[in-house]
């Protein structure tokens, strides 16, 4: 039995359009580098060097919560020590708090011999999740453990369900220096829509897992249209109208908000397309005097990563 592991968990982007709650998929160049160590402490000691700012309290950290309800479900009482080497910028909108809740319960399990599965990980990262929301959901958690897209089927009970994607696949993603915080930005959605509105995000859901399972580009792009939470939502982002307009013109395939935002996603079917589009986000929010991190990943795959 190893005492001692280092994992990288992808950054992801979820809602994914129409499917608030229930979409998300996991990007390869960003994500937390997470190392899990046995101690002799009996309890969880959070460690970080990231230059990041985390609460070291386990009670108050995602990863320490997350890990604690493992702990609790197998009855044991060993310790961990969990160090934060790299780790995505909170507030971000892709998956800050699902990276590093499901990063470290991957990396616990692994330490313990895989007494769970990687989707049986997925309810105890969702409590990291409420922990930094409020809510236990697990569209961010569930791809950044099983990798590519996941549709979250149900919840109660949990049926998390491993989707496709075309290879060539490209998101890219601008982040501007802003913050909008998960739990406001849940905060302000509407707790009525109108049917028809529901029937056209059913639709569009609907749309967008068969675009994927037939590698239909251009069905994507058209299902990747969120009619109920990206227009209240957008309005916490300057200039999230005129990218998605720009972007759309340009060849993206879709465009859309990743997880609560501030990130604003967009995917395209080649890297040509997909320059254009880093260029006209970049563009943009330099115009507003807005710094903005911009990337362009590909799909991954694979989820969780032992380093």
């Amino acid at each position: 039995m190893k005492d001692s592991i280092k994992v990288f968990s992808p950054a992801t982007v979820a809602n994914v359009g129409s499917g608030f709650d229930i979409l998300g998929f996991a990007l390869n160049n960003r994500g937390d580098i997470i190392e899990a160590k046995m101690n002799n402490e009996k309890c969880i000691r959070i460690f970080n060097q990231s230059g990041t700012d985390l609460p070291l309290n386990p009670l108050k950290n995602v990863a320490g919560v997350a890990v604690q309800s493992m702990l609790t479900d197998l009855k044991t009482g060993q310790g961990f020590d969990i160090t934060f080497h790299q780790k995505i910028s909170p507030g971000s909108g892709i998956g800050s708090s699902a990276a590093s809740s499901a990063g470290s319960v991957f990396a616990i399990n692994e330490l313990l011999d895989n007494p769970y599965t990687l989707k049986e990980l997925v309810r105890f990262a969702m409590q990291g999740e409420k922990a930094a929301s409020g809510v236990a959901h697990a569209d961010n958690v569930a791809p950044a453990l099983l990798g590519g897209f996941t549709l979250i089927r149900s919840y109660n009970p949990l049926d998390v369900i491993q989707l496709p994607s075309p290879k060539n696949l490209l998101c890219t993603i601008a982040h501007p220096d802003i913050i909008v915080r998960t739990e406001d930005s849940r905060r302000i959605l509407t707790k009525e829509i109108l049917l028809k509105d529901a029937v056209i995000q059913w639709g569009n859901v609907a749309g967008l897992v068969s675009g994927l399972y037939t590698n239909d580009f251009e069905l994507i792009g058209r299902s990747l249209q969120d009619v109920i939470i990206e227009p209240i939502r957008a309005l916490l982002i300057p200039g999230f109208d005129k990218i998605k307009k720009t972007v759309l013109e340009a060849g993206a395939l879709g465009c859309s908000i990743s997880g609560s935002g501030p990130s604003i996603f967009a995917l395209s079917n080649s890297e040509g397309v997909a320059q254009i589009v880093e260029q006209t986000m970049k563009k943009i929010f330099n115009g507003m005097d807005i710094e903005v991190d911009i990337f362009t990943s590909t799909i991954n795959r694979q989820g969780q990563k032992i380093i």
